[in-house]
């Protein structure tokens, strides 16, 4: 094994030569990106519908229309139904099926050969080596990799199984090869129930030498806990002694921290945050202890970016990558090699370097709480979480939040559904160091909050173990994907939760 992870770390760190190529030339790298796009989506059925033939530069393509999904879904769906070359020009097989973080209606993401070899997989392996060149001496290749993916469902027009989690169509189309190296066994890892994956996953799982886990960090709780559970250890360094780094995603990582800092005690394991979603690989840390995240910016995506106070606009102005600015709220805006064209997808971000440029996840543009002119993005929710869990000894496994709205002599506040591992021994104080971090980190918030004048106090509910869970099945969002919404400037979540009290 030590032969393999040799040959293996060699490989990877040749990669490295792409990256520090991009660091270097960022426009240069995004412009020959952008040109190869246009060139693939010029004899397709939108780029004769735009233009793309007279497209000499990037100002002319801003002229294209920023799409939303709805907009672009009669194209996918038509994709779906087995029509080709209408998005993009190669055969479009696999649709990456997520219901979204606003509402639960599918939204089905075209999956391009392209795409999955050159967005998806590259970024897998450039979160390796970035892994690598920081910790030169791991040897996570003599072990097991355990991918918690999500599973395949049925083409609703075709009937063919090609749609499914992106985690489930990357795990299911990897090479024969990679086989060997990852756990669970491919029929567990696609199963469609969840209750019973989990339990065969632990059974499986527990009896291998894992050095490595790459998922969202709610459903590795919930693995972990199970294997714990069945093999009667106090943590995961009793079952896994050699386990080195947890690759992350999905969803913020601060308020799980001590969550896993119970299960793997001490200061053997390494955490590594990607930005991988359904429509493409973006980002992942380069740096060791850094949540900063460097923007791959040769993964088959070109990107441009709208201002915050553009994002309710129809027809918004963006900027190029040159244009943006440190530490401002963006939206992202996609072009792909699977056919999404100036695409919103819903997430914000800000830069915390510009060179090179790196990133942090601020939220979505529409999870929000701004009912009252407070603003309240989910950076400055998880960030007060973080600090009350630490400042109380709570840890939690998950979240939500929603206003209060003015009612007779109801007064209005944020009501907050925390599901904890750990509770606080007062939940009281617990609640005020929430709030005063809130108002730390959100001016808007805190001038809502003075003297109670236009927002009380927080409400926070405690919930029992598994209360999201139930909600998620109940509405039927199971999934390796699948994440509960944070905030919402509606009730709509919230007292869906409530009810499950």
């Amino acid at each position: 094994m030590a032969l393999v992870n040799s040959i293996l770390r060699t490989l990877l760190k040749a990669r490295m030569s792409r990256i520090d190529a991009y660091r270097k030339d960022p426009f240069g790298v995004q412009e020959q990106l952008f040109q190869y796009l246009i060139e693939r989506g010029e004899n397709t059925e939108w780029g004769k519908k735009y233009g793309y033939a007279s497209i000499r530069n990037t100002e002319d393509f801003k002229k294209i229309p920023v799409s939303s999904y709805e907009q672009l879904f009669p194209y996918i769906e038509r994709i779906m139904k087995g029509e080709q070359n209408i998005l993009w020009d190669s055969h479009i097989s696999w649709f990456s099926k997520s219901s979204g973080t606003t509402n639960a209606r599918s939204k089905f993401i075209p999956v391009s050969k392209e795409s999955l070899s050159d967005t998806h997989y590259r970024g897998g392996k450039d979160t390796l080596t970035c892994f690598f060149i920081n910790n030169p001496e791991s040897e996570i290749f003599s072990g097991k990799s355990l991918g918690i993916g999500g599973s395949y469902s049925p083409n609703p027009y075709t009937g063919e199984m090609n749609c499914g989690d992106v985690s489930a169509i990357i795990i299911g189309n990897l090479p024969k090869w990679a086989e060997f190296g990852r756990t669970p066994s491919l029929d567990i890892a696609l199963m469609n129930e969840w209750e019973a994956k989990i339990e065969k996953m632990a059974a499986q799982v527990s009896k291998d030498s894992v050095t490595n886990i790459s998922a969202v960090p709610t459903w590795t709780v919930v693995l972990m806990e199970k294997i714990l559970e069945i093999t009667g250890k106090k943590n995961m360094l009793e079952v896994w002694p050699d386990f080195n780094v947890f690759f992350h995603g999905a969803v913020a990582f601060h308020p799980y921290k001590e969550v896993f800092r119970q299960f793997f005690p001490g200061d053997q394991v390494k955490y590594y945050e990607t930005y991988n979603a359904s429509e493409g690989f973006f980002a992942m840390q380069d740096q060791q202890n850094s949540d900063e995240m460097l923007l791959a910016l040769d993964n088959g995506v070109y990107y441009e970016f709208i201002p915050a106070e553009e994002f309710e606009n129809p027809s918004p102005k963006t900027l190029r990558l040159d244009e943006v600015e440190l530490h401002k709220n963006y939206a992202l805006l996609i072009s792909t090699n699977a056919g999404l064209w100036r695409y919103k997808i819903g997430d914000t971000v800000r830069f915390t370097s510009l060179s090179p440029f790196r990133i942090k996840i601020t939220g979505r543009t529409k999870h929000f709480i701004n009912a009252f002119g407070e603003e309240l993005v989910i950076e400055n929710a998880e960030s007060a979480m973080t600090k009350a869990c630490q400042l109380t000894g709570a840890t939690i496994s998950n979240f939500t939040a929603a206003p209060v709205f003015f009612s007779g002599k109801t007064k209005a506040a944020h009501e907050w559904v925390i599901e904890f591992v750990i509770p606080p021994s007062d939940l009281e104080n617990f609640t005020t160091i929430l709030d005063n971090a809130l108002r730390e980190v959100n001016s808007d918030y805190d001038a809502k909050r003075y003297k109670d004048l236009a927002l009380q106090r927080p409400i926070i509910h405690s919930a029992s173990e598994g209360t999201f869970y139930k909600w998620l099945k109940k509405k039927g969002r199971i999934g390796a994907q699948i994440k509960v919404p944070r905030l919402s400037n509606n009730r709509d979540y919230i007292d869906e939760i409530l009810a499950e009290l």
